[in-house]
C-alpha cells in the first residue's frame, strides 16, 4: 500500500504546491482495503512532489517514525462499537450515548490537535472518516478542528451515509449534518465516482473533484516469480484447477453467492474459489451465509484471512504470507459480482493484472467504467446460462483473453492512472489556501 515514491520524478510528474507536510487521518491504515491503498497511492504523488506524509488513524501499518496510533479512532473499537450501536438502528438516543460521544469526541480532538501540532501539518487529508459514519465521535472531532482552525482539508470520500441501508433508520440525524460530510468554508470534497459527484451537488449544496480509483499504469506488473507462483501449491490449489479469485472483503453488498454459483456450475473444470480478504468490518453474519452457501453447492472454497498482506512474510504458524501483486497473476478468473461499490479498486486491480473478469453491472460500473470500453464478462444480478457459457467460452481461448487484457490495459492507462490523480490534486492544491495561524492544542 505504502510504495516508496521515485525520488527523482520528470518534472512534469512532480504535483505543484506549497504544503510540504500532509497529514492523512482516517480510521484505519493499516491492510488490503480499498482505503487504504488509496491513501497510499496519494501519498506517493504528495511525496514525490517533495512533501513528507503523516499518518492518524486507529489501525496503522505505516513508518512509525510518521504515525500517531490513537486505539479509539478505529471504528472497531469496542467503545466505538457501543456508541454506533446507540445511534443506529434506533430512533432515539439516550443522554447516555450522547454523553459519551461528546466524551470521545472532546479526546480525539485533542489527540487530532497534537498530532497536527507534533509534526506541524499544513494540510489534512481526511480518509472517509468524514463521509460515511462509521464513526462518529471522529468525524464529530474532525468537523470541529478543522472548523476552529481552518487548517487547509483535502476530504476524500468513499462512501455516505445514504449509500447503506444500514444508516437510514439512526438517531444522529444532527451529527450527520454536521460532520458526514461537513459544510466548511476552503475545505476541498474529492468523490470516486460521477454519482456521488451530483448527490453531494444535491443532497448538501457541496461541490466535489471526481478522482477515481487509480493505478500506476506507466508501469507493467512484473513477471511471477518463484515466490508467487508457490501461490498455488501454499494453498492446496492444483495447477489444472480453475482459480476463481474474489478478491473483496466478505460483506454482504459483495454479492459472494453468485461467485459460489458460478464455481458450481464450472465443477468439470475443477473450479476452487479462493475469498482473499477477511470479514468483520460490518459484522459476521454474511460471512456465515457464505459458509453455508459453499457447504451446500458442495464447491471447493479457500478462505485467505490472514495470508494477504501488504508485503510478504509468515504467519504466526510458518505459512506464507501473499501481496495482492502474488496472487493476481495465479487467477484463471476474478470475480467481482458486487450489487453496489464506491468505485471499484479490486475490479481495475484486475485489469492492471490482465485477468479475466466478471463484473456485476453495478450502478458506478454502469456509469463511470463500463462506458470506457472495458471487455469483460458482464452480469446484471444473476448467474445466467449465458454469463456461464461465456466464462467457459473465454477460459478455453488464450487468444481472446489475451486480447481482452492487451486493450483493457489501455483503457486504464487513459483512465485510471495515477497521472489522473497527479493532474486533479494539482488542481486543487492550487486553489487551497494556508490557515492564517496553524493550530495549538490550547485553540
Amino acid at each position: 500500500m505504502f510504495a516508496t515514491p521515485n525520488p527523482n520524478p520528470p518534472e512534469s510528474a512532480r504535483m505543484k504546491g506549497t504544503f510540504q507536510r500532509i497529514g492523512f487521518v482516517s480510521t484505519r491504515f493499516a491492510g488490503t482495503d480499498g482505503v487504504s491503498f488509496e491513501a497510499g497511492k496519494w501519498a506517493r504523488l504528495f511525496e514525490e512532489g517533495g512533501a513528507e506524509c503523516f499518518w492518524f488513524a486507529g489501525q496503522l501499518e505505516t513508518p512509525p517514525e510518521r504515525s500517531y496510533l490513537v486505539p479509539e479512532a478505529f471504528f472497531n473499537h469496542p467503545d466505538v462499537l457501543e456508541i454506533q450501536a446507540g445511534l443506529f438502528g434506533v430512533m432515539e438516543r439516550t443522554p447516555e450515548i450522547t454523553r459519551r460521544v461528546v466524551a470521545m469526541t472532546g479526546r480525539l480532538k485533542a489527540a487530532l490537535l497534537d498530532f497536527v501540532s507534533r509534526f506541524r501539518i499544513d494540510l489534512l487529508v481526511v480518509q472517509n472518516a468524514l463521509a460515511i459514519p462509521m464513526h462518529i465521535p471522529l468525524g464529530l472531532a474532525l468537523a470541529e478542528l478543522i472548523g476552529e482552525s481552518r487548517i487547509p482539508t483535502i476530504t476524500h470520500h468513499h462512501d455516505f451515509a445514504w449509500e447503506r441501508e444500514r444508516f437510514a433508520v439512526n438517531a444522529a440525524g444532527d451529527w450527520l449534518e454536521a460532520a458526514f460530510p461537513p459544510r466548511l468554508p476552503g475545505m476541498a470534497h474529492v468523490v470516486i465516482n460521477s454519482l456521488q459527484q451530483q448527490a453531494l451537488a444535491g443532497r448538501c449544496g457541496l461541490e466535489a473533484v471526481v478522482i477515481p480509483n487509480v493505478l500506476d499504469f506507466d508501469l507493467p506488473p512484473p513477471e511471477p516469480d518463484d515466490y508467487a507462483r508457490s501461490f498455488r501449491a501454499e494453498i492446496g490449489v492444483s495447477e489444472e484447477a480453475t482459480l476463481v479469485l474474489q478478491p473483496t472483503r466478505i460483506v454482504a453488498r459483495k454479492g459472494i453467492e453468485h461467485s459460489v454459483e458460478l464455481v458450481r456450475r464450472l465443477a468439470d473444470r475443477q473450479a476452487v474459489l479462493v475469498l482473499s480478504h477477511p470479514a468483520g468490518d460490518e459484522g459476521l453474519d454474511y460471512l456465515r451465509e457464505v459458509e453455508s452457501c459453499i457447504a451446500q453447492a458442495r464447491i471447493p472454497a479457500v478462505f485467505l484471512a490472514g495470508r494477504i498482506g501488504q508485503t510478504r512474510g509468515t504467519t504466526a504458524d510458518g505459512r506464507r504470507i501473499f501481496t495482492l501483486a502474488d496472487i493476481y497473476p495465479q487467477a484463471d478468473l476474478v470475480t467481482y459480482p458486487s450489487s453496489w461499490e464506491g468505485f471499484g479498486n479490486a475490479l481495475i486491480e484486475a485489469v492492471y493484472f490482465g485477468r479475466l473478469v466478471l463484473v456485476n453491472r453495478y450502478p458506478v460500473y454502469r456509469s463511470d467504467i463500463g462506458p470506457r470500453g472495458l471487455r469483460v464478462v458482464e452480469m446484471d444480478g444473476e448467474i445466467t446460462n449465458e454469463v456461464v457459457a461465456e466464462v467457459r467460452h473465454l477460459l478455453d481461448d488464450a487468444d481472446l483473453r489475451a486480447e481482452w487484457a492487451r486493450e483493457n490495459f489501455h483503457v486504464g492507462r487513459e483512465s485510471f492512472s495515477l497521472d489522473l490523480a497527479r493532474e486533479k490534486l494539482t488542481g486543487i492544491l492550487a486553489g487551497l489556501r494556508r490557515p492564517l495561524a496553524s493550530p495549538s492544542v490550547d485553540g
